[in-house]
């Protein structure tokens, strides 16, 4: 069966996500390698949700993927982090969705924490001797996600800071309790300051993909040093 895939290009990437799948999206310089990057990091995403509760079978075939969208990119995209909302984000939200998605971020955290707590050094670093450590690395998307948590309403405060490990579970519980209110009360249209909001699948959708790429960062720049 067609796997439905999206595209957001912009003058110095191409991000390659699926649509139903938040987390499994990958970029490049140009659409083809993207969607390559894509396909191959389909076994990579299934074992993210092994035992999530989460039925997810990587397509055999690169061609399974469908282009049903392509997005203009933005300034965020050329720097290296997805940034447009495909159509499928409008989507209407229930019970059932939230379920779905819950069981998602949850094996993202998951594969997040696993990654992290099998360390067992420093990181390998850049070819410039660049790249986080593993404590910023953790502070960086625990910090991250409770901005974007913001974004959707929630009331989440700044979690980026050195200590930032030991409060991933409070920022988590705040992402959930904001999902919660999403489905319930909606999502005010505009912030207290008249800043923009996002819907709830398209924060599913980022916090989703940030998580497994720093995932899967450390996983890459632990096993090169192993």
């Amino acid at each position: 069966m067609p796997l439905q895939a999206y595209l957001e290009v912009s003058s110095k990437r191409v991000f390659a996500g699926a649509l139903e799948w938040p987390g499994w999206c990958r970029s490049a310089r140009d659409e083809e390698v993207a969607l390559e990057a894509l396909f191959d990091y389909g076994p990579r995403y299934a074992l993210v949700l092994k035992g999530s509760g989460v039925r997810f079978t990587p397509p055999a075939k690169a061609s399974t993927l469908d282009v049903v969208e392509r997005l203009k990119g933005d300034a965020t995209t050329d720097f290296g982090a997805p940034s447009i909302a495909p159509k499928a984000d409008d989507r209407s939200i229930d019970r059932r969705w939230l379920a779905r998605q819950e069981k998602i971020l949850r094996a993202c955290w998951k594969a997040f924490d696993r990654a992290a707590e099998s360390v067992g050094g420093e990181l390998e670093k850049g070819p410039r001797g660049g790249g986080r450590g593993l404590d910023a690395i953790v502070a960086h998307v625990v910090g991250a996600e409770a901005s974007y948590a913001r974004m959707i309403g929630a009331k989440a405060k700044g979690f980026e800071e050195a200590d930032a490990g030991p409060l991933r579970d409070d920022e988590r519980a705040i992402v959930l309790e904001g999902l919660e209110h999403a489905v319930t009360d909606g999502i005010p249209a505009r912030g207290p300051r008249g800043g923009k909001r996002w819907s709830a699948p398209y924060f599913v959708r980022r916090a989703a993909w940030h998580v497994l790429d720093h995932a899967w960062e450390i996983e890459d720049r632990s096993s090169a040093i192993d």
